[in-house]
């Protein structure tokens, strides 16, 4: 009986303060996992806004320089060679040991990285609206909780009412990335449910370990004193 008494008072303290500290972080995780939940995944990746999947076949009489040509003025060791239409006009592009370099498909000439002009007129095309809202191009160098791929990169952002942002890649003219206000919103309450405020990514953070093992004992705890309030037990050491 001794036993059981201690028991039940020690759970109660462990779930009492754990309660305290957890109770915050564990409803940050419900209302966190809810909206992420909620919010339509092709709404968070802009594909309502940018179309990525069309694809652009090269016209039925194109000509293409000889490989060889090509490849010899990659001035670094290829790793990778494929064509694609870039603004209406073959490219070759070559994976390289010093990045990525393209040439035009048909001539074998280089051609330069992709400016701003060029890379808001990539936006502007894969733009899904009627509307066609004002858009600046800034170039971005280096990686933030907004955007993680290639670099350099150009964001196009667009006056329109989600504030949707395009990154295009420099080197090769893809689209990249498409940033949304629900992309946005989706993003913070994903760095609050994997507690990493800072890179919006790493969900192996020593909080998160620390908070989910408090959760898991917070749990345990409540169970040992739901089974020893248990209205059956109460009523069994009543009668004893």
């Amino acid at each position: 009986m001794q036993r059981s008494c201690r028991l039940h008072v020690g759970a109660s303290k462990v779930h009492k303060w754990l309660s305290l500290v957890i109770g915050a972080q564990m409803l940050i995780w419900f209302a966190s996992g809810a909206l992420v939940s909620f919010l339509p995944i092709e709404k968070v990746r802009g594909e309502h806004l940018v179309d990525r999947e069309s694809v652009i076949a090269f016209p039925v009489d194109a000509s293409f320089a000889p490989a060889g040509q090509i490849l010899a003025q990659a001035d670094a060791p290829v790793e990778a060679m494929t064509w694609h239409m870039l603004e209406g006009r073959a490219v070759a592009e070559l994976a390289t040991t010093k990045g990525i370099k393209l040439f035009d498909a048909a001539t074998g000439v280089p051609l330069p990285p992709v400016d701003a002009k060029v890379a808001t007129r990539i936006a502007e095309a894969a733009w899904r609206s009627d509307d066609k809202p004002k858009s600046t191009a800034s170039l971005v160098t280096q990686e933030s909780p907004e955007y993680r791929a290639a670099l350099p990169a150009w964001r196009v952002t667009l006056v329109d009412s989600d504030q949707t942002s395009v990154f295009v890649a420099q080197q090769t003219g893809r689209i990249t990335a498409v940033r949304t206000g629900a992309w946005r919103l989706y993003d913070f309450f994903w760095s609050l449910h994997i507690m990493d405020w800072k890179n919006h990514e790493n969900f192996n953070t020593w909080w998160l370990l620390s908070f989910a093992i408090g959760g898991l004992l917070l749990g345990l705890a409540g169970t040992v004193l739901l089974v020893m309030r248990w209205p059956v037990r109460r009523k069994r050491r009543r009668a004893a």
